[in-house]
Protein backbone atom coordinates (compact mmCIF):
# COMPACT_ATOMS: atom_id res chain seq x y z
CA UNK A 1 0.00 0.00 0.00
CA UNK A 2 1.23 3.35 -1.48
CA UNK A 3 1.01 5.78 2.16
CA UNK A 4 0.36 9.86 1.05
CA UNK A 5 0.92 12.15 3.90
CA UNK A 6 -1.76 14.68 3.02
CA UNK A 7 -3.36 16.80 4.91
CA UNK A 8 -6.38 16.39 2.92
CA UNK A 9 -8.43 14.20 4.81
CA UNK A 10 -8.00 16.76 7.57
CA UNK A 11 -10.57 18.99 5.42
CA UNK A 12 -14.15 16.98 5.63
CA UNK A 13 -13.33 17.14 9.47
CA UNK A 14 -12.89 20.66 9.65
CA UNK A 15 -15.80 21.57 8.37
CA UNK A 16 -18.10 19.40 10.13
CA UNK A 17 -16.30 20.66 13.53
CA UNK A 18 -17.00 23.93 12.59
CA UNK A 19 -20.59 23.57 11.32
CA UNK A 20 -22.41 22.86 14.34
CA UNK A 21 -21.05 26.02 15.87
CA UNK A 22 -22.44 28.42 12.95
CA UNK A 23 -25.37 25.95 13.53
CA UNK A 24 -25.55 27.40 17.27
CA UNK A 25 -24.80 31.19 16.00
CA UNK A 26 -27.99 31.09 13.49
CA UNK A 27 -29.84 30.35 16.90
CA UNK A 28 -33.71 30.85 15.56
CA UNK A 29 -32.78 31.84 11.94
CA UNK A 30 -34.37 28.81 10.43
CA UNK A 31 -33.63 29.24 7.44
CA UNK A 32 -30.20 29.84 7.46
CA UNK A 33 -29.63 27.51 10.48
CA UNK A 34 -31.03 24.79 8.29
CA UNK A 35 -29.24 25.82 4.78
CA UNK A 36 -26.16 25.44 7.04
CA UNK A 37 -26.44 21.96 7.29
CA UNK A 38 -27.17 21.61 3.40
CA UNK A 39 -24.11 23.55 2.41
CA UNK A 40 -21.89 21.70 5.06
CA UNK A 41 -22.92 17.97 4.34
CA UNK A 42 -22.73 18.94 0.34
CA UNK A 43 -19.32 20.20 0.90
CA UNK A 44 -18.02 17.30 3.24
CA UNK A 45 -19.19 15.12 0.78
CA UNK A 46 -17.33 17.20 -2.32
CA UNK A 47 -14.36 16.90 -0.39
CA UNK A 48 -14.35 13.09 0.32
CA UNK A 49 -15.31 12.25 -3.41
CA UNK A 50 -11.64 14.25 -3.82
CA UNK A 51 -10.08 11.76 -2.06
CA UNK A 52 -11.44 8.81 -4.15
CA UNK A 53 -9.16 8.61 -6.73
CA UNK A 54 -5.63 8.46 -4.61
CA UNK A 55 -8.08 5.07 -2.54
CA UNK A 56 -8.65 3.99 -5.69
CA UNK A 57 -4.94 3.62 -6.61
CA UNK A 58 -4.45 1.69 -3.76
CA UNK A 59 -3.41 4.58 -1.93
CA UNK A 60 -3.47 5.73 1.82
CA UNK A 61 -4.24 9.05 2.88
CA UNK A 62 -2.65 9.84 6.32
CA UNK A 63 -1.85 12.88 8.61
CA UNK A 64 -0.81 12.61 12.05
CA UNK A 65 -1.81 16.06 13.86
CA UNK A 66 -0.36 15.86 17.19
CA UNK A 67 1.37 12.80 18.82
CA UNK A 68 1.09 12.58 23.07
CA UNK A 69 3.45 9.57 23.62
CA UNK A 70 5.70 7.03 21.57
CA UNK A 71 2.70 4.98 20.06
CA UNK A 72 -0.01 6.71 20.93
CA UNK A 73 -1.15 10.16 18.82
CA UNK A 74 -4.23 11.24 16.80
CA UNK A 75 -4.01 10.24 13.47
CA UNK A 76 -6.04 10.05 10.44
CA UNK A 77 -6.13 7.88 7.34
CA UNK A 78 -8.54 7.06 4.97
CA UNK A 79 -8.31 3.65 2.81
CA UNK A 80 -10.71 1.79 0.84
CA UNK A 81 -13.04 1.01 4.40
CA UNK A 82 -12.86 4.52 5.61
CA UNK A 83 -13.64 5.91 2.44
CA UNK A 84 -16.97 3.61 2.64
CA UNK A 85 -18.41 5.16 6.04
CA UNK A 86 -16.94 8.46 5.40
CA UNK A 87 -18.53 8.90 2.01
CA UNK A 88 -21.97 7.72 3.62
CA UNK A 89 -22.29 9.80 6.67
CA UNK A 90 -22.19 13.41 4.60
CA UNK A 91 -24.90 11.83 2.01
CA UNK A 92 -26.95 10.85 4.37
CA UNK A 93 -26.79 14.22 6.32
CA UNK A 94 -27.85 16.27 3.46
CA UNK A 95 -30.76 14.24 2.90
CA UNK A 96 -31.75 13.93 6.59
CA UNK A 97 -31.32 17.27 6.93
CA UNK A 98 -34.48 17.95 3.97
CA UNK A 99 -36.39 15.59 6.13
CA UNK A 100 -35.90 17.08 9.82
CA UNK A 101 -36.62 20.30 8.34
CA UNK A 102 -40.12 18.64 7.21
CA UNK A 103 -40.38 16.67 10.16
CA UNK A 104 -39.48 19.47 12.24
CA UNK A 105 -41.94 21.90 11.37
CA UNK A 106 -44.70 19.69 10.64
CA UNK A 107 -44.60 18.71 14.12
CA UNK A 108 -43.78 22.19 15.59
CA UNK A 109 -40.39 20.46 17.79
CA UNK A 110 -38.98 22.30 20.21
CA UNK A 111 -35.13 23.24 20.79
CA UNK A 112 -34.96 22.87 16.82
CA UNK A 113 -31.51 24.57 17.34
CA UNK A 114 -29.62 22.24 19.93
CA UNK A 115 -31.13 19.81 17.33
CA UNK A 116 -29.76 20.63 14.61
CA UNK A 117 -26.24 21.28 16.10
CA UNK A 118 -26.07 17.51 18.28
CA UNK A 119 -27.24 15.94 14.54
CA UNK A 120 -24.27 18.08 13.00
CA UNK A 121 -21.82 17.23 15.74
CA UNK A 122 -22.47 13.51 15.47
CA UNK A 123 -21.81 13.57 11.52
CA UNK A 124 -18.70 15.06 12.79
CA UNK A 125 -18.25 11.48 15.45
CA UNK A 126 -18.77 9.90 12.32
CA UNK A 127 -16.58 11.25 10.37
CA UNK A 128 -13.35 10.84 12.51
CA UNK A 129 -14.39 7.37 13.47
CA UNK A 130 -14.55 6.54 9.39
CA UNK A 131 -10.40 8.18 9.27
CA UNK A 132 -8.97 7.08 12.47
CA UNK A 133 -5.56 6.25 11.53
CA UNK A 134 -5.44 4.25 15.27
CA UNK A 135 -7.21 2.96 18.34
CA UNK A 136 -6.70 6.11 20.20
CA UNK A 137 -8.51 8.27 17.91
CA UNK A 138 -11.25 5.83 17.39
CA UNK A 139 -11.99 5.89 20.72
CA UNK A 140 -11.83 9.37 20.82
CA UNK A 141 -14.86 9.93 18.06
CA UNK A 142 -16.67 7.00 19.07
CA UNK A 143 -17.35 8.56 22.45
CA UNK A 144 -18.31 11.88 20.88
CA UNK A 145 -21.11 10.66 19.04
CA UNK A 146 -22.06 9.23 22.52
CA UNK A 147 -21.92 12.15 24.26
CA UNK A 148 -23.63 14.49 21.26
CA UNK A 149 -26.21 12.07 20.15
CA UNK A 150 -27.91 11.60 24.11
CA UNK A 151 -29.47 15.12 23.56
CA UNK A 152 -31.16 13.33 20.67
CA UNK A 153 -31.96 10.45 22.29
CA UNK A 154 -33.49 12.98 25.38
CA UNK A 155 -35.36 15.35 22.90
CA UNK A 156 -38.64 15.16 23.94
CA UNK A 157 -37.88 15.78 27.76
CA UNK A 158 -40.08 13.88 29.29
CA UNK A 159 -39.98 10.77 31.21
CA UNK A 160 -39.89 8.10 28.44
CA UNK A 161 -37.03 9.71 26.92
CA UNK A 162 -35.27 10.42 29.77
CA UNK A 163 -35.14 6.67 30.74
CA UNK A 164 -34.43 5.56 27.03
CA UNK A 165 -31.78 8.28 27.16
CA UNK A 166 -30.37 7.12 30.42
CA UNK A 167 -30.02 3.39 28.91
CA UNK A 168 -28.75 4.56 25.73
CA UNK A 169 -25.73 6.24 27.53
CA UNK A 170 -25.29 3.74 30.87
CA UNK A 171 -24.72 1.11 27.69
CA UNK A 172 -22.63 2.61 25.35
CA UNK A 173 -20.47 4.76 27.56
CA UNK A 174 -20.52 1.81 30.23
CA UNK A 175 -18.90 -0.59 27.95
CA UNK A 176 -16.68 1.23 26.36
CA UNK A 177 -15.20 2.70 29.62
CA UNK A 178 -15.13 -1.32 31.04
CA UNK A 179 -14.34 -2.66 28.39
CA UNK A 180 -13.28 -0.63 25.43
CA UNK A 181 -11.05 1.74 27.28
CA UNK A 182 -8.92 -1.70 28.90
CA UNK A 183 -8.49 -2.96 25.48
CA UNK A 184 -7.00 0.01 24.27
CA UNK A 185 -4.28 -0.23 27.35
CA UNK A 186 -3.82 -3.55 26.96
CA UNK A 187 -2.70 -3.28 23.55
CA UNK A 188 -0.79 -0.37 23.88
CA UNK A 189 0.83 -2.34 26.64
CA UNK A 190 1.59 -5.50 24.22
CA UNK A 191 2.32 -3.96 21.39
CA UNK A 192 3.80 -0.30 21.92
CA UNK A 193 1.42 1.23 19.40
CA UNK A 194 -2.00 1.97 18.94
CA UNK A 195 -1.28 2.78 15.32
CA UNK A 196 -3.09 0.62 12.86
CA UNK A 197 -1.14 -0.84 10.20
CA UNK A 198 -1.50 0.16 6.55
CA UNK A 199 -0.10 -2.58 4.79
CA UNK A 200 -3.64 -4.68 4.33
CA UNK A 201 -5.73 -7.03 6.74
CA UNK A 202 -2.90 -9.80 6.91
CA UNK A 203 -1.19 -8.18 9.75
CA UNK A 204 -2.45 -6.70 12.85
CA UNK A 205 -1.15 -4.59 15.38
CA UNK A 206 0.17 -7.29 17.41
CA UNK A 207 3.64 -9.22 15.93
CA UNK A 208 3.63 -12.67 16.29
CA UNK A 209 6.10 -13.14 18.60
CA UNK A 210 3.64 -11.20 20.89
CA UNK A 211 0.47 -13.59 19.51
CA UNK A 212 3.05 -16.17 20.23
CA UNK A 213 4.49 -15.39 23.75
CA UNK A 214 0.79 -13.96 24.84
CA UNK A 215 -2.02 -15.64 23.17
CA UNK A 216 -4.49 -15.41 25.90
CA UNK A 217 -4.07 -12.12 26.67
CA UNK A 218 -4.80 -11.18 22.78
CA UNK A 219 -7.58 -13.18 23.53
CA UNK A 220 -8.63 -10.97 26.13
CA UNK A 221 -8.11 -8.33 24.46
CA UNK A 222 -10.28 -9.20 21.61
CA UNK A 223 -13.02 -10.04 23.71
CA UNK A 224 -12.95 -6.20 25.65
CA UNK A 225 -12.67 -4.79 21.95
CA UNK A 226 -16.00 -6.73 20.93
CA UNK A 227 -17.79 -6.06 24.34
CA UNK A 228 -16.95 -2.46 24.24
CA UNK A 229 -17.97 -1.75 20.85
CA UNK A 230 -21.90 -1.79 22.12
CA UNK A 231 -22.93 0.24 19.13
CA UNK A 232 -22.60 -3.13 16.72
CA UNK A 233 -25.69 -3.95 18.93
CA UNK A 234 -24.57 -7.92 19.50
CA UNK A 235 -26.35 -9.84 21.77
CA UNK A 236 -25.79 -9.14 24.92
CA UNK A 237 -25.48 -5.74 24.47
CA UNK A 238 -28.43 -4.70 22.26
CA UNK A 239 -31.21 -3.43 24.72
CA UNK A 240 -30.26 -0.15 24.36
CA UNK A 241 -31.10 0.28 20.49
CA UNK A 242 -34.64 -0.39 21.18
CA UNK A 243 -34.79 2.05 23.74
CA UNK A 244 -33.52 4.85 21.85
CA UNK A 245 -36.48 4.54 19.92
CA UNK A 246 -38.32 7.37 22.16
CA UNK A 247 -35.97 10.06 19.83
CA UNK A 248 -37.74 11.85 17.14
CA UNK A 249 -37.63 9.26 14.00
CA UNK A 250 -34.84 11.47 12.24
CA UNK A 251 -32.44 10.73 15.07
CA UNK A 252 -33.50 6.72 14.58
CA UNK A 253 -32.59 6.82 11.21
CA UNK A 254 -29.76 8.68 12.38
CA UNK A 255 -28.75 6.21 14.98
CA UNK A 256 -29.85 3.35 12.70
CA UNK A 257 -28.30 4.37 9.53
CA UNK A 258 -25.47 6.64 9.77
CA UNK A 259 -23.70 7.45 12.73
CA UNK A 260 -24.47 5.67 15.84
CA UNK A 261 -24.83 1.78 14.56
CA UNK A 262 -22.57 2.04 11.34
CA UNK A 263 -19.92 3.57 13.81
CA UNK A 264 -20.06 0.61 15.90
CA UNK A 265 -20.15 -2.61 12.91
CA UNK A 266 -17.35 -0.13 11.55
CA UNK A 267 -15.31 -0.14 14.41
CA UNK A 268 -15.84 -3.68 15.21
CA UNK A 269 -14.80 -3.80 11.51
CA UNK A 270 -12.01 -1.67 11.65
CA UNK A 271 -10.36 -3.69 14.81
CA UNK A 272 -10.79 -7.25 13.46
CA UNK A 273 -9.45 -6.32 9.82
CA UNK A 274 -6.27 -3.79 10.66
CA UNK A 275 -6.59 -4.46 14.46
CA UNK A 276 -6.05 -7.84 14.80
CA UNK A 277 -6.08 -9.09 11.03
CA UNK A 278 -6.08 -12.18 9.41
CA UNK A 279 -3.75 -14.51 11.22
CA UNK A 280 -4.23 -13.65 14.18
CA UNK A 281 -7.81 -13.89 14.17
CA UNK A 282 -7.36 -17.38 12.72
CA UNK A 283 -4.19 -18.34 14.79
CA UNK A 284 -6.46 -17.68 17.93
CA UNK A 285 -9.63 -19.64 16.76
CA UNK A 286 -11.38 -16.34 17.38
CA UNK A 287 -12.87 -16.36 13.86
CA UNK A 288 -16.02 -18.78 14.35
CA UNK A 289 -16.89 -18.32 18.14
CA UNK A 290 -17.65 -14.43 16.76
CA UNK A 291 -19.41 -14.97 14.06
CA UNK A 292 -21.79 -17.80 15.98
CA UNK A 293 -22.54 -15.23 18.65
CA UNK A 294 -23.10 -12.74 15.40
CA UNK A 295 -25.73 -15.81 13.87
CA UNK A 296 -27.45 -16.17 16.93
CA UNK A 297 -28.03 -12.14 17.13
CA UNK A 298 -29.08 -12.34 13.69
CA UNK A 299 -31.90 -15.04 14.06
CA UNK A 300 -33.39 -13.76 17.99
CA UNK A 301 -33.67 -10.59 16.98
CA UNK A 302 -35.84 -11.82 14.03
CA UNK A 303 -37.65 -13.45 15.87
CA UNK A 304 -38.04 -11.02 17.81
CA UNK A 305 -39.03 -8.36 15.40
CA UNK A 306 -41.67 -10.41 14.45
CA UNK A 307 -43.64 -9.94 17.79
CA UNK A 308 -43.79 -6.06 17.54
CA UNK A 309 -46.91 -4.10 16.13
CA UNK A 310 -45.54 -0.73 16.61
CA UNK A 311 -43.50 0.22 13.47
CA UNK A 312 -40.10 1.81 15.00
CA UNK A 313 -39.51 -1.66 17.57
CA UNK A 314 -40.47 -3.93 14.90
CA UNK A 315 -37.39 -1.58 12.80
CA UNK A 316 -35.48 -1.30 15.93
CA UNK A 317 -34.58 -5.22 16.73
CA UNK A 318 -34.84 -5.57 12.42
CA UNK A 319 -31.46 -3.01 13.22
CA UNK A 320 -30.14 -5.25 15.64
CA UNK A 321 -30.01 -8.47 13.44
CA UNK A 322 -29.22 -6.41 10.32
CA UNK A 323 -26.07 -4.90 11.89
CA UNK A 324 -24.88 -8.70 13.11
CA UNK A 325 -24.56 -9.46 9.08
CA UNK A 326 -21.95 -7.34 9.05
CA UNK A 327 -19.90 -8.85 11.95
CA UNK A 328 -20.86 -12.45 10.81
CA UNK A 329 -19.10 -11.74 7.78
CA UNK A 330 -16.10 -9.54 8.58
CA UNK A 331 -15.52 -11.99 11.43
CA UNK A 332 -15.22 -15.10 9.12
CA UNK A 333 -12.01 -13.29 7.81
CA UNK A 334 -12.50 -15.17 4.33
CA UNK A 335 -12.97 -13.12 1.19
CA UNK A 336 -16.27 -13.33 0.06
CA UNK A 337 -17.56 -13.48 3.88
CA UNK A 338 -15.47 -9.93 4.26
CA UNK A 339 -16.97 -8.35 0.86
CA UNK A 340 -20.56 -9.49 1.85
CA UNK A 341 -20.09 -8.15 5.51
CA UNK A 342 -18.33 -5.00 4.23
CA UNK A 343 -21.01 -3.58 1.57
CA UNK A 344 -24.06 -4.21 3.93
CA UNK A 345 -22.22 -1.84 6.01
CA UNK A 346 -22.97 0.45 3.23
CA UNK A 347 -26.42 -1.03 1.37
CA UNK A 348 -27.73 -1.34 4.69
CA UNK A 349 -27.64 2.41 5.70
CA UNK A 350 -29.45 3.23 2.50
CA UNK A 351 -32.33 0.99 2.94
CA UNK A 352 -33.33 1.49 7.08
CA UNK A 353 -32.90 5.06 6.47
CA UNK A 354 -35.60 5.04 3.60
CA UNK A 355 -37.79 2.40 6.46
CA UNK A 356 -37.22 4.97 9.31
CA UNK A 357 -37.71 7.68 7.25
CA UNK A 358 -41.12 6.21 5.72
CA UNK A 359 -41.85 5.34 9.38
CA UNK A 360 -41.71 8.91 10.38
CA UNK A 361 -43.41 10.36 7.47
CA UNK A 362 -46.20 8.27 8.41
CA UNK A 363 -46.66 9.29 11.83
CA UNK A 364 -46.69 13.15 10.43
CA UNK A 365 -49.33 12.28 8.43
CA UNK A 366 -51.50 10.07 10.58
CA UNK A 367 -49.88 9.99 13.88
CA UNK A 368 -49.98 6.38 13.79
CA UNK A 369 -47.56 3.97 15.02
CA UNK A 370 -49.26 0.54 15.24
CA UNK A 371 -48.75 -1.73 11.89
CA UNK A 372 -52.62 -3.15 12.35
CA UNK A 373 -53.88 -0.03 11.77
CA UNK A 374 -51.99 1.08 8.39
CA UNK A 375 -54.37 -1.14 6.30
CA UNK A 376 -55.22 0.45 2.91
CA UNK A 377 -52.74 3.67 3.74
CA UNK A 378 -50.48 2.69 0.95
CA UNK A 379 -53.26 3.80 -1.28
CA UNK A 380 -52.87 7.24 0.42
CA UNK A 381 -49.42 7.33 0.87
CA UNK A 382 -48.14 5.30 -2.27
CA UNK A 383 -45.00 7.05 -2.39
CA UNK A 384 -44.07 6.50 0.97
CA UNK A 385 -45.14 2.84 1.04
CA UNK A 386 -43.55 2.07 -2.51
CA UNK A 387 -40.28 3.53 -0.91
CA UNK A 388 -40.65 1.53 2.37
CA UNK A 389 -41.63 -1.79 0.18
CA UNK A 390 -38.15 -1.46 -1.81
CA UNK A 391 -35.98 -0.88 1.23
CA UNK A 392 -38.27 -3.98 2.75
CA UNK A 393 -37.29 -6.19 -0.60
CA UNK A 394 -33.27 -4.84 0.11
CA UNK A 395 -33.46 -5.83 4.17
CA UNK A 396 -34.97 -9.56 2.75
CA UNK A 397 -32.41 -9.85 0.38
CA UNK A 398 -34.52 -9.50 -3.02
CA UNK A 399 -32.86 -8.72 -6.02
CA UNK A 400 -32.23 -6.44 -7.78
CA UNK A 401 -32.23 -4.22 -4.33
CA UNK A 402 -28.35 -3.86 -3.22
CA UNK A 403 -28.96 -6.13 0.43
CA UNK A 404 -29.35 -9.10 -2.36
CA UNK A 405 -25.77 -8.53 -3.19
CA UNK A 406 -24.50 -8.21 0.28
CA UNK A 407 -26.43 -11.52 1.41
CA UNK A 408 -25.32 -13.07 -1.69
CA UNK A 409 -21.30 -12.67 -0.70
CA UNK A 410 -22.48 -13.88 2.98
CA UNK A 411 -24.00 -16.93 1.62
CA UNK A 412 -21.27 -17.70 -0.39
CA UNK A 413 -18.94 -16.64 2.07
CA UNK A 414 -20.44 -19.00 4.49
CA UNK A 415 -20.37 -22.21 2.01
CA UNK A 416 -16.87 -21.62 0.95
CA UNK A 417 -16.02 -22.15 4.55
CA UNK A 418 -18.22 -25.29 5.32
CA UNK A 419 -20.31 -23.74 7.95
CA UNK A 420 -23.91 -25.25 7.83
CA UNK A 421 -24.85 -23.90 10.85
CA UNK A 422 -24.00 -20.00 9.51
CA UNK A 423 -25.61 -20.75 6.48
CA UNK A 424 -28.95 -22.11 7.85
CA UNK A 425 -28.86 -18.56 10.34
CA UNK A 426 -28.46 -16.59 7.48
CA UNK A 427 -31.30 -18.10 5.28
CA UNK A 428 -34.19 -18.48 8.28
CA UNK A 429 -33.04 -15.28 8.99
CA UNK A 430 -33.98 -14.33 5.30
CA UNK A 431 -37.26 -15.63 6.12
CA UNK A 432 -37.54 -14.21 9.41
CA UNK A 433 -37.36 -10.92 7.66
CA UNK A 434 -40.03 -11.32 4.91
CA UNK A 435 -41.90 -12.33 7.97
CA UNK A 436 -41.63 -8.83 9.07
CA UNK A 437 -41.75 -6.68 6.14
CA UNK A 438 -44.26 -8.37 4.04
CA UNK A 439 -46.94 -7.82 6.29
CA UNK A 440 -46.65 -4.18 6.66
CA UNK A 441 -46.36 -3.54 3.06
CA UNK A 442 -49.54 -6.26 2.45
CA UNK A 443 -51.60 -4.23 4.67
CA UNK A 444 -51.15 -1.39 3.35
CA UNK A 445 -51.98 -1.74 -0.37
CA UNK A 446 -54.29 -4.73 0.16
CA UNK A 447 -56.54 -5.05 3.44
CA UNK A 448 -60.23 -2.81 3.93
CA UNK A 449 -59.10 -0.17 6.31
CA UNK A 450 -59.44 -0.05 10.27
CA UNK A 451 -62.84 0.66 11.39
CA UNK A 452 -60.96 3.06 13.72
CA UNK A 453 -59.06 4.99 10.73
CA UNK A 454 -60.01 7.58 8.55
CA UNK A 455 -58.08 6.97 5.19
CA UNK A 456 -59.97 9.95 3.92
CA UNK A 457 -58.03 12.29 6.69
CA UNK A 458 -54.84 11.44 5.07
CA UNK A 459 -52.08 12.34 2.71
CA UNK A 460 -48.76 12.36 1.67
CA UNK A 461 -46.34 14.09 4.56
CA UNK A 462 -44.62 17.37 3.06
CA UNK A 463 -42.70 16.88 -0.35
CA UNK A 464 -38.96 17.71 1.73
CA UNK A 465 -39.73 14.44 4.02
CA UNK A 466 -40.78 12.20 0.78
CA UNK A 467 -38.21 13.42 -1.51
CA UNK A 468 -35.26 12.31 0.28
CA UNK A 469 -37.21 8.45 1.31
CA UNK A 470 -37.60 7.96 -2.13
CA UNK A 471 -34.06 8.49 -3.21
CA UNK A 472 -33.07 6.95 -0.72
CA UNK A 473 -35.08 4.15 -2.08
CA UNK A 474 -34.15 4.33 -5.82
CA UNK A 475 -30.32 4.82 -4.43
CA UNK A 476 -30.50 1.07 -2.62
CA UNK A 477 -31.80 -0.69 -6.24
CA UNK A 478 -29.22 1.40 -8.08
CA UNK A 479 -26.40 -0.17 -5.15
CA UNK A 480 -28.15 -3.45 -6.14
CA UNK A 481 -27.64 -2.86 -9.95
CA UNK A 482 -23.93 -1.31 -9.35
CA UNK A 483 -22.40 -2.88 -6.62
CA UNK A 484 -18.83 -2.10 -7.61
CA UNK A 485 -19.94 0.99 -6.16
CA UNK A 486 -18.63 0.00 -2.73
CA UNK A 487 -17.09 -3.51 -3.82
CA UNK A 488 -13.98 -1.54 -5.66
CA UNK A 489 -13.24 0.47 -2.14
CA UNK A 490 -13.04 -3.54 -0.56
CA UNK A 491 -11.47 -4.86 -2.28
CA UNK A 492 -8.73 -2.48 -2.62
CA UNK A 493 -8.65 -2.42 1.10
CA UNK A 494 -8.67 -6.24 1.13
CA UNK A 495 -6.37 -7.08 -1.39
CA UNK A 496 -8.98 -9.18 -3.20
Amino acid sequence: MLVVNSSLVLWPLAVTLVAPFLVLLAGQRINLRESISFVAGTVTFALVLTTAPTVLAGGIIRYELFRLIPGVSVTFALDGLGFIFAFIAPFLWVLATSYNIGYMRSLKEHAQTRYYFCFAVAIFGAIGVAMAGNVFTLYLFYEIISVFTYPLVAHHQDEEGFTGAKKYLVYLMGTSKLFLLPAMVLTYVLAGTLDFPLSGIRDGIFSKEVVAAHPDLVRLTYVLYIAGLAKAALMPFHNWLPSAMVAPTPVSALLHAVAVVKAGVFSVSRIILSGFGVETMSELGLSLPTAYVAAFTIVVASLIALTKDDIKARLAYSTVSQLSYVVLGVALVAPLAVQGGLLHIGHHAFSKITLFFGAGSIYVASHLKSIKKMNGLGRRMPFTFGAFGLASLSMIGVPPVCGFVSKWYLVNGALDQGQLILLIALLCSTILNAGYFVPIFYRAFFLAPDPSVKLEDYKEAPVSMVAPLVLTSIASVFLGLFPSVFQNFIRIFGGF
